[in-house]
């Protein structure tokens, strides 16, 4: 596999910013379609980060565009991914007692992304045919916090077609066990308010 990737040519670059789920769409269940919970390049325009952009800033993009993770480019591929996790948790520090660096404020994207080689990856075509408790029994098995949805090109490369974040994917799939239980309670006549 290429050490980096093109981002789908078919993207909607048109759109300034990503595109929110519809209120009916904000919860999913085990059983539904797994494409449910993937942000899909084909629809959503995706947010990219130079590996040279200082981690304060690309957390400021993140901020603007109400996004926890950005594709990192370099020359036109997708050389890794950053999330606000990264920014915010250890590896700045870790990374500063590790290099020649000494100030916080000096950090690149580049210095903490996860690379595009560590990057946990699945199939467009098999995320068609997958369900959402499918897409959570693979989250089970790693620690990464998304997956890279590839798609196979026409020429038979292969292009980033989206992306499935595991903080999104729980919190769709508790708001749908909040809704149950709640319908539940106004479907039973014996359950009454205090």
């Amino acid at each position: 596999m290429n050490a980096s990737l093109l981002i789908s040519s078919t993207v909607a670059r048109s759109l300034p910013r990503p595109l929110r789920p519809a209120a009916d769409e904000c919860t999913v269940r085990p059983s539904d379609a797994a494409v449910r919970v993937m942000t899909d390049f084909e629809v959503t325009h995706p947010i990219t980060v130079t590996e040279q952009r200082r981690i304060d800033d690309a957390l400021e993009d993140m901020i603007s565009f109400g996004v926890r993770a950005l594709l990192v480019v370099h020359d036109g591929r997708v050389t890794g991914l950053i999330t606000s996790y990264d920014i915010q948790g250890e590896r700045p520090l870790q990374f500063l007692q590790s290099s020649t660096y000494t100030r916080h404020d000096e950090i690149q994207v580049g210095h903490i992304m996860t690379p595009w080689e560590r990057m946990s990856v699945v199939r467009w075509e098999g995320i068609r045919e997958t369900r959402v408790g499918d897409i959570c029994d693979v989250f089970r098995t790693t620690s990464a916090t998304h997956l890279v949805v590839l798609q196979a090109a026409a020429d038979d490369s292969l292009v980033i077609r989206g992306l499935i974040s595991r903080t999104e994917l729980e919190r769709r799939l508790a708001k749908a066990a909040e809704l149950t239980i709640l319908h539940a309670g106004d479907a039973n006549p014996s359950v009454r308010s205090r």
